[in-house]
């Protein structure tokens, strides 16, 4: 691979953002694509449809003209708003899954390493770290304080980055007044409805450890649904 090319992928990963190479096996010749330049009404490469269904499945292929398509995705991660029973459960089995996973949370009592000893833990605001920490089309963010003042501001961002799960805590009567404080911050009800809540697989979980099962589930099933916006998204 060429040092120019190289070092334009590195850059594309150091930014999570997701791209193709393109290898003329015939030739040798590579180039590197964009997610960004992959729109559909606009992208006037011939490999843009087979570059689009292998950004979205996440897979690299080899293409009838002769090109393979190596295709490089950012890492899926998952940030746990909420330094509780259910994040004590589901980050283990999220690091498991393969999730590079964090917590969240200001209230300094429970965001220790001594309850939580193998995750990163941020005993800060939202509004504070998630600048630094950097949401984007491959994170999933899981709401779980159950208090709007650290979860409504995670929300908020989760939703503005367009993640690609964005789950929260709580019934369906705290979710509709949760609803109803992001819409009077200016979000659209297309974008709230991303949020699910309850939040995870409905399965009857009862227990801290059963919800987080059901939690995780609902996030791999929204990582493995092919979702090329999420791509575009990130590319922006």
């Amino acid at each position: 691979m060429r040092l120019d090319l190289l070092a334009a992928l590195n850059a594309e990963r150091a930014a999570r953002r997701a791209c193709v190479v393109v290898t003329d096996l015939a030739s040798g010749a590579q180039r590197l694509v964009r997610a960004a330049e992959l729109d559909a009404e606009r992208a006037q490469d011939p490999l843009a449809p087979a570059m689009r269904s292998a950004l979205a499945e996440g897979r690299s292929t080899l293409v009838a003209d002769g090109s393979f398509l190596a295709v490089d995705v950012p890492p899926p991660r998952l940030l746990l708003i909420g330094a509780v029973h259910i994040s004590q459960a589901l980050a283990p089995m999220a690091r498991i899954a393969g999730f590079d996973t964090t917590i969240l949370d200001p209230r300094t009592a429970f965001a220790t390493p001594q309850r939580f000893p193998d995750v990163p833990v941020i005993a800060e605001w939202p509004d504070i770290a998630l600048p630094s920490y950097g949401l984007d089309p491959f994170t999933a963010v899981a709401a779980l304080t159950h208090d709007p003042k650290v979860d409504d501001p995670a929300l908020e961002a989760a939703v503005a980055a367009g993640c690609f799960y964005i789950g929260a805590l709580g019934s369906r009567r705290t979710h509709a007044a949760r609803l109803e404080r992001l819409a009077a911050r200016g979000f659209s009800a297309e974008a709230l409805a991303d949020i699910h809540a309850p939040i995870g697989l409905a399965i009857g979980a009862a227990s801290p450890p059963e919800i987080a099962v059901a939690v995780l589930a609902e996030i791999i099933a929204a990582l493995r649904r092919p979702a090329l916006a999420r791509l575009k998204g990130a590319a922006a």
